[in-house]
């Protein structure tokens, strides 16, 4: 890595993320308190949750005072440094909330609103993945690669569903359908770890609609410096409408598959 600019967000992302997950991971509570509701009584944000995104953004206000926030539990600053850094402080709520190990912290860093570095750390998973913008995509020491590309009906899928039920009503309907196209699909409950697989090629490809900025923008990042392509519906770019990642021979196929299917609509 030749910039010293992106090396120093990398480190620090891979920090913030490490303090942050073993926050989540060690201070976890037997009794876990609900501290308020979103969308829905199902998707909760935990005090680990708004506690994790604090430590986060304090830790990265003390090294680079100038930049700016936006995560998910409120944290939002414009900065004046021109780097932004985009945090979901705890990917995988519900599972973390249940006990359940797929869950992660995430940290991307922006420049000029372009995403150069993206840390994924998973904790009950024991992996930490990592890319920056042209020097490929890593988890530990191992770089990642894409799978090569199946058939579509060979492809294994990853999914997600929201919290909003007449959403996931929808969501299942797209799945439903999709299920006779492809090889199966897989519902983690983790938008970056999944992008991550995609990237560690334990996936063929993932979709999914209602995704925020902090949900996808470091795994999206990962998934593509492992030779994967990302978007949203054809000609557009990855988005809260609708996010797809895949080998690149499987991700034209996919996204002509859902866009057909309406995965896009609720």
């Amino acid at each position: 890595m030749t910039d010293p600019l992106l090396a120093e967000l990398l480190d620090l992302a891979l920090e913030a993320a490490r303090r942050a997950g073993a926050l989540l991971r060690d201070g976890r509570p037997d009794d876990l308190a609900v501290a308020d509701t979103k969308t829905s009584p199902i998707d909760v944000v935990t005090e680990m949750d708004i506690a994790a995104e604090k430590l986060i953004t304090g830790f990265l206000a003390e090294h680079r005072p100038q930049d700016g926030f936006l995560g998910e539990e409120g944290a939002s600053s414009p900065g004046t440094s021109g780097i932004r850094w985009v945090i979901d402080p705890l990917d995988g709520t519900v599972n973390y909330l249940y006990g359940l190990p797929t869950w992660a912290v995430s940290i991307a860093a922006e420049r000029d609103g372009e995403t150069v570095v993206g840390v994924v750390d998973a904790p009950m998973r024991g992996e930490v993945y990592r890319a920056v913008l042209g020097g490929g995509a890593y988890e530990g020491e191992r770089r990642l690669a894409v799978r090569p590309s199946p058939s579509l009906d060979q492809a294994l899928v990853g999914t997600g569903f929201g919290y909003v039920r007449s959403r996931r009503e929808a969501q299942a309907a797209v799945a439903r359908r999709m299920i006779p196209q492809v090889r199966d699909i897989r519902r983690g409950g983790s938008a970056a770890i999944d992008l991550c697989d995609v990237a560690a090629g334990r996936l063929d490809a993932y979709y999914e609609r209602g995704l925020n900025p902090w949900d996808l923008a470091a795994g999206a990042l990962i998934a593509r410096e492992a030779g994967g392509l990302t978007g949203g519906r054809p000609g557009e770019p990855e988005s809260g409408e609708l996010t797809v990642a895949a080998s690149p021979g499987l991700f034209g196929p996919l996204q002509e598959i859902l866009e057909d299917l309406g995965a896009w609509r609720d």
